[in-house]
């Protein structure tokens, strides 16, 4: 877990892109699920989010 958190804080493309991703799919998911509607009317930003995150994170270091 150390790892993880020093390649945040050393911006390293991979802890990152783990980030992004899972914003994708979290998004995703709450695009797809019929419950809760406050997750329906944000799915559509958080995957926007994860998607120019993972834009953006795929140009730092490895």
């Amino acid at each position: 877990m150390s790892n993880f958190i020093a390649g945040l804080i050393g911006f390293k493309r991979g802890p990152w892109e783990l980030v992004a991703t899972i914003l994708i799919a979290l998004g995703v998911f709450m695009l797809m699920q019929p419950f809760v509607m406050w997750a329906f009317t944000y799915s559509f930003i958080t995957t926007l989010i994860g998607t120019v995150m993972f834009i953006i994170v795929s140009h730092f270091p490895e």
